[in-house]
């Protein structure tokens, strides 16, 4: 085989593109590179570099079976594919000795390692001097003292967490699940992965502060020497300008920087704060640097925070950034399910898709409408039913007849490109039907409340993360296409019609 590992792990990576999000990919492919591909008869091993043990353990949990059919295809029946792992400097020196771990290999039952289609051994080699962190020792012993401005002493900190705020409690969702995987992988390893600082981000009311303080309870649980603390962005800002006041800004630094997993919500509001910042960033480095964790939370992506120095945007994102999305119809319904069975409500379960398919912008919102359904039903002595919750609700809903169907979607824009309906259900890939799929799976999420692993079912029984992509595209290319545009208001216009 003479082609390069660069072409062959391209070409894998195309594969991996259309079957998974493009958050997804950017997270867990993109920073993987190809290092060798070597041929021997049959046998063809090609070898790429993951920059941590983490990234390994990741992809053989989540991505095993879409890796193996993937180089299997790309390499054919004799495709191997080996890992490089690179191990942190300070994980070496906590016990693994020498410049080699031996990770297990995962395969099919009763298949030998040998002749597995994707063969997971790993070597390790050390990272270079500038991705080490080596841990700083406290500068004291904690005494019992309440926080408003710290004192010279590291003090027994008031975690301020709500312990309502679980993992167990949080619904997770194709919405979520990248953030909560990666907050889960954190609090069982704080500082101890490659996400560091961790960024979520994304709208109101979507659980972020649920998610990032279920990091802080997990963590205070299970490690009684550490030290969490939760505070709001606006909180620190104001903790900052009374220690100026007070001449105090020293101790202010010192008390941050002994925190060992410090968590600030809503980072966007640092924005216009330049000593804030500038106190701020100097903080973050030392954590950093000591191999503290750093979580964080903030409404939008890192490039879209207005107001934050360069320097600063540069370190949200060193670590990763995982966003949380609105929640599905079945999210939705599950929450809604969750905390009536939390506060003891007895109500139907289509009373519960009723809300779930009428309110749509948030988490506070629906459990919001749950609670005032529980008002009325106990204020008026009577069960919450359908007909309650529209009268109730009516000023928070905007109920909507869905007229078209996924079927007529296809047909619609199949017609418009002038190819057969079954190609967009067919695996072809030829780029003109590529692009009819994409567009049939857009308006079937933006026109249907059907779920994103319904419309994917509809498109030849492909996954969720399919649709998300082909949503993705089809927004970036409206935004930077003028002739896509227009070509999209066109099938949108031709679909109103039918629908009327």
């Amino acid at each position: 085989m003479s082609r390069s590992p660069e072409n062959a792990w391209n070409e894998c990576l195309e594969i991996i593109r259309d079957n998974i999000s493009r958050q997804s990919f950017r997270t867990w492919f993109a920073p993987l590179k190809p290092l060798s591909l070597e041929s021997e008869g049959e046998l063809h091993r090609l070898t790429v570099q993951l920059p941590s043990q983490f990234y390994y353990e990741w992809l053989e949990e989540h991505y095993y079976s879409l890796l193996r059919k993937t180089v299997t295809k790309v390499l054919g029946p004799g495709g191997r594919l080996f890992y490089d792992v690179v191990i942190e400097k300070d994980d070496i020196d906590q016990g693994y000795e020498g410049a080699s771990l031996h990770l297990p290999a995962r395969h099919a039952a009763n298949e030998p390692v040998a002749d597995a289609p994707i063969a997971t051994r790993s070597r390790a080699v050390t990272a270079p001097s500038g991705r080490t962190h080596e841990a700083t020792p406290s500068a004291a012993a904690p005494v019992s003292s309440p926080f408003v401005i710290p004192g010279i002493q590291k003090v027994q900190v008031d975690s301020r967490l709500n312990p309502n705020y679980t993992f167990d409690r949080f619904i997770e969702g194709d919405c979520n699940r990248l953030a909560r995987s990666a907050a889960l992988a954190i609090a069982q390893r704080p500082g101890g992965t490659s996400f560091n600082p961790f960024l979520m981000y994304g709208g109101v009311g979507l659980g972020k502060t649920h998610l990032i303080q279920a990091i802080g309870n997990y963590v205070a649980a299970g490690n009684a020497g550490q030290s969490v603390l939760y505070v709001s962005s606006e909180r620190f800002t104001t903790e900052f300008v009374q220690a100026i006041q007070h001449n105090r800004v020293a101790e202010f630094s010192l008390f941050y920087r002994q925190i060992d997993l410090l968590i600030i919500d809503d980072v966007q509001f640092f924005g216009g704060k330049e000593k804030t910042q500038e106190e701020f960033f100097h903080i973050f480095n030392a954590l950093h640097q000591s191999g503290k964790q750093i979580v964080l939370s903030a409404d939008r992506p890192p490039k879209d925070i207005h107001g934050i120095e360069e320097r600063l945007l540069s370190r949200f994102q060193w670590g990763l950034a995982a966003d949380v999305q609105v929640p599905d119809l079945e999210t939705r319904t599950a929450i809604l399910n969750r905390k009536s069975e939390e506060d003891g409500i007895d109500v139907s379960h289509d009373v519960l898709e009723f809300v779930a398919h009428n309110i749509k912008s948030n988490i506070r919102e629906l459990e919001g409408a749950l609670i005032r359904l529980l008002a009325h039903s106990t204020l008026r002595k009577r069960e919450i039913d359908v007909t309650m919750a529209r009268e109730v609700l009516a000023d928070l809903i905007k109920e909507t007849r869905v007229t078209l169907t996924i079927e007529e979607i296809q047909q619609l824009v199949c017609d418009y490109f002038s190819i057969p309906e079954d190609l967009v259900r067919a695996k072809t890939r030829k780029r003109e039907v590529v692009q009819a799929r994409q567009v049939a799976m857009y308006f079937s999420k933006q026109l249907t409340q059907h779920s994103l692993k319904t419309i994917g079912l509809h498109f030849g029984g492909r996954d969720h993360s399919t649709v998300i992509h082909a949503n993705q595209s089809v927004e970036n290319q409206i935004e930077t296409d003028a002739k896509f545009k227009s070509m999209i208001e066109e099938i949108s216009n031709r679909l109103q019609l039918r629908a009327r």
